[in-house]
């Protein structure tokens, strides 16, 4: 099983337990907590290497990511998780799972994710008419990251999972500069 797949299946079980009815920790929540024991990791190398090595017994491993638990104030849930990644070897798989998490929740909840490059940046007006847009197109609610692109001449290209919604001038002049070789040709 690849990594990514793995990710995707311990981002899958975390999904059903925040997502149940009653669950004590929101979605919202759990990104927050698993992101602040990230960024831990992040901030020390000594940190994630004794988490990820196998010189260092589970025990000990359990024992630090307990404390670091208690000092971040982390929810049973998420201290439980970060726990069977401990038992399972898969520390160091924790930033793809909070992607895939991520990703896992907005799909159940009706989300889509849109990455939005503009010539220009987008006023709110123009941001919920766009947003709109792709609900409508998508049939999912959408939201949207926004970014400025200075290649783009203008309009707006749009990508969500892997279909891209291509409004850019440059995106139309491609697409007249098709129609007219086709005819062209006939």
């Amino acid at each position: 099983m690849t990594l990514s797949a793995v990710a995707a299946r311990y981002a899958s079980a975390l999904a059903d337990v925040v997502t149940q009815s009653g669950s004590s920790l929101s979605p919202e929540d759990a990104v927050q907590e698993l992101r602040s024991f990230q960024s831990a990791l992040d901030s020390s190398p000594e940190l994630y290497n004794a988490l990820i090595t196998p010189a260092v017994s589970g025990g000990r491993k359990k024992a630090v990511v307990g404390r670091i638990a208690d000092i971040l104030k982390l929810s049973r849930i998420a201290r439980n998780f970060l726990l069977v990644l401990v038992d399972h070897r898969r520390i160091g798989s924790l930033a793809d799972m909070i992607h895939r998490f991520e990703l896992t929740v907005e799909e159940r909840l009706g989300f889509a994710r849109a990455e939005v490059s503009a010539a220009r940046e987008l006023s709110g007006t123009q941001r919920e008419a766009l947003s709109a847009v792709l609900d409508r197109l998508t049939g999912k609610r959408i939201r949207m990251r926004h970014t400025v692109d200075d290649a783009l001449i203008g309009g707006v290209v749009a990508r969500i999972g892997s279909t891209v919604y291509d409004g850019s001038v440059r995106g139309q002049l491609a697409a007249l500069e098709r129609r007219l070789s086709a005819e062209s040709q006939s």
